[in-house]
C-alpha cells in the first residue's frame, strides 16, 4: 500500500486537479462512518421506550433530515477546496474561526479516546467468551494499544489513501457482507411481527429520539469538509455523502434496535453485543468492531487538521500526536464526567452550521468572500442558537432541541447578513 500525502495545509484550498473523490468514493466513505458498534448502540438505547415501529420512524426521520444537512456542509468543502474549520472564516472572520476550531480540536480527542474505549471493552468482552477471563485476548490494554495504534496509522496515512487502496478495494464489502449476515440471522431467529406490534414502554418521547437520530449525521458535521474539500463535483459529494451515510447509519441503528428488542430486552451494551456475536461466529461484530477504527481515524485525522489552524506543522506529525495522546487517554483517564463535558461542546457545532449553510448558499451564493477578522452578525446568530439549544433541552426536551436550535441560528444568521450586507463584499469563486 503506498501512503499518498495525509493532506494539504487546512488553510490553503486543494488544488482542482487534486480533487479526486467521485461519488463512489464519498459513499464508500460514509457509508463506512455510518456504520459501526456506537451506532448499534444508540438503536439499542430507542428500543426500550419506543419499541420497534417506533424506533425506526425516528431513526428514518432523523437521519433523513441530517444526512440532507450533512451532505450541504460537505458541498461547502467541494466549493471551496478548504478543510472544515477554514472554510468557517468565511462565516465568522479569521479570528471568529479559532474557537470552533479549539472546541473541535477538544470534542475529537475527547470522541477519539471514546471509540478506542469502545472497541477495547468489545474486544476484551468477545475475547473473554472465546477463550476465559484473564487470557492474554481478553486484556483491555491489549485491545487499547491495537485500536489505537491501528486508528494512528489510518489517520497518518489520510483520507485519499484510506479511501482508495482500503475501503473502495475491499473495505466497504466486508462491511456489507457483515451487515447482510446480521440482518439474515435477525429474520431467521426473530418473530419481526410480533415484536413490530410490541409498543414501547414510553419511557422516551418520540421526539427525544428523533433527537438521538438527528445528532448520529449532525455530530460529523464539524468534520466532513475535511473530506469532501477532495471532491470533484458538488454533484457527487452531496449525492454519495447523503446515500452512503443513510444507507449506513439507518440500516446499522436499526439492527441495534431490532437486537435489542429480540434477544436483549434489558437493554444493557453487553446483552447486545452477546447477542451480536452468536451470529455467523461472531465474525460480522468482529468486522464491525474493526469498522470502528476507521470513526477512530476521522476523528484524529479531522483533530489534526483543526489544530493544523492553530499550530504550524505538518498534518502527519500531528496526527501522530494526536493518536497517541487518544490512546493515553483511553488507557489511563476516567471519562465518566468527560462525556457530559463533549456532549457540551458538541451541542454548538449544530447551531454553527445552520450560520455557515445560510451565509454560504444563501448570503454568499456559494462565493468566497473578502476577509475579516470578527463577523459579528454570524457570531451573534450562534450564539442564538446555542442559547436556544440549551434552554429547549433544559425547559422543553421531550420537543428536541437540535434541529430547532440549527435552523433558529440560521433564521438569525438571515436576518443579521442582510442587516449588515454593507460590511462584507462577495467575491465568486
Amino acid at each position: 500500500m503506498s501512503i499518498q500525502p495525509s493532506t494539504y495545509s487546512p488553510d490553503i484550498a486543494v488544488p482542482t486537479d487534486k480533487r479526486v473523490f467521485g461519488a463512489r468514493d464519498l459513499f464508500s466513505l460514509w457509508f463506512s462512518l455510518g456504520i459501526g458498534l456506537m451506532v448499534l448502540q444508540t438503536g439499542a438505547l430507542l428500543a426500550p421506550g419506543l419499541g420497534l415501529s417506533g424506533s425506526l420512524l425516528a431513526i428514518f426521520l432523523g437521519t433523513l433530515v441530517g444526512v440532507l444537512l450533512l451532505a450541504a456542509v460537505g458541498v461547502i468543502g467541494s466549493d471551496t477546496g478548504l478543510s472544515s474549520m477554514a472554510a468557517l472564516k468565511l462565516s465568522l472572520g479569521t479570528k471568529g474561526a479559532s474557537l470552533p476550531a479549539l472546541l473541535n480540536l477538544l470534542q475529537l480527542i475527547g470522541w477519539g479516546s471514546f471509540e478506542i474505549i469502545v472497541m477495547r471493552d468489545a474486544a476484551s468482552l468477545l475475547g473473554t467468551r472465546a477463550f476465559s477471563e484473564g487470557n492474554l485476548l481478553a486484556s483491555p490494554l491489549l485491545w487499547t494499544l491495537f485500536f489505537g495504534g491501528l486508528a494512528t496509522l489510518l489517520a497518518v496515512s489520510g483520507p485519499l489513501t484510506f479511501v482508495r487502496q482500503i475501503l473502495r478495494k475491499w473495505g466497504i464489502w466486508l462491511l456489507l457482507a457483515a451487515c447482510l449476515w446480521l440482518t439474515w440471522n435477525l429474520l431467521a431467529k426473530a418473530d419481526l411481527a410480533a415484536l413490530w406490534a410490541q409498543a414501547g414502554d414510553g419511557s422516551m418521547p418520540f421526539a427525544a429520539g428523533f433527537d438521538i437520530a438527528i445528532a448520529m449525521p449532525l455530530s460529523w458535521l464539524p468534520l466532513i469538509a475535511d473530506y469532501s474539500r477532495f471532491g470533484k463535483r458538488a454533484k457527487s459529494v452531496f449525492g454519495g455523502t447523503a446515500l452512503g451515510f443513510f444507507i449506513g447509519n439507518f440500516w446499522l441503528m436499526s439492527l441495534g434496535v431490532a437486537y435489542t428488542v429480540a434477544f436483549a430486552p434489558s437493554g444493557e451494551v453487553n446483552a447486545l453485543l452477546l447477542a451480536l456475536a452468536g451470529a455467523g461466529l461472531g465474525i460480522p461484530l468482529l468486522l464491525i468492531l474493526l469498522d470502528e477504527s476507521e470513526n477512530a481515524f476521522a476523528d484524529i485525522h479531522s483533530a489534526a487538521v483543526s489544530s493544523g489552524i492553530l499550530l504550524r506543522l505538518k498534518i502527519e506529525h500531528l496526527a501522530l500526536a494526536i493518536g497517541v495522546i487518544c490512546t493515553l487517554i483511553a488507557c489511563l483517564a476516567p471519562l465518566a464526567q468527560y462525556q457530559n463535558f463533549l456532549l457540551l461542546i458538541g451541542s454548538v457545532f449544530a447551531p454553527l452550521f445552520g450560520v455557515v449553510l445560510v451565509d454560504h448558499f444563501i448570503l454568499r451564493r456559494r462565493g468566497q468572500a473578502v476577509a475579516a477578522s470578527l463577523r459579528w452578525p454570524a457570531l451573534l446568530a450562534w450564539l442564538g442558537g446555542v442559547s436556544t439549544y440549551h434552554l429547549l433541552a433544559n425547559l422543553y426536551p421531550d420537543i428536541g432541541a437540535t434541529l430547532p436550535a440549527l435552523v433558529l441560528a440560521g433564521l438569525l444568521q438571515l436576518i443579521l447578513g442582510r442587516a449588515f450586507s454593507g460590511a462584507r463584499a462577495p467575491v465568486q469563486a
